[in-house]
């Protein structure tokens, strides 16, 4: 019994694309959400409080990011991060895709929700949150869930 548990990490099956379960749909969400937005008109910011550059800089990250995050996880293929810094780029642009993130998540709570509490922010609106987490899940973690380390 003692043996088994100290390989227990050994035993099991490295399935590396588990990522994707989590990188895709977050990257559809925030693709979506920029080309959404589009065309471009300052109009359309004004209405939340926000000038035209800061409009345009939440269409640009939002699309950006969730297309950075699709990049980002392919450099994880087997032939691609086995080439020369490729998977140490793919892994700070899935860190950054991951601050973007947070960032323009952390400005719609800010600007356009305007919770009373962060219990109530967490308890009523999940899927910001549920967002807020992915986006922080790959700034922290980045690529290196799939790059061969266990922990």
């Amino acid at each position: 019994m003692n043996s088994f548990l100290k390989n227990y990490w050994k035993i099991l099956p490295d399935f590396y694309w588990s990522q994707i379960l989590i990188r895709l749909p977050l990257a559809i969400v925030f693709i979506t959400s920029g080309a959404g937005k589009l065309p471009y008109h300052a109009a359309d910011g004004a209405a939340f409080g926000l000038s035209a550059l800061v409009w345009l800089l939440v269409i640009s990250s939002e699309i950006g990011s969730g297309v950075g995050l699709i990049v980002g996880g392919l450099c994880t293929l087997p032939r691609v991060r086995d080439v020369a810094l490729l998977g140490e780029l793919g892994d700070m642009l899935t860190r950054f895709s991951g601050i973007v993130m947070c960032c323009v998540i952390t400005g719609v709570i800010w600007t356009v929700l305007k919770p009373e509490s962060l219990w109530l922010f967490i308890s009523t609106d999940y899927l910001h949150f549920s967002l807020w987490v992915g986006g922080l899940y790959f700034a922290l973690r980045g690529n290196w869930a799939v790059r061969g380390s266990r922990i």
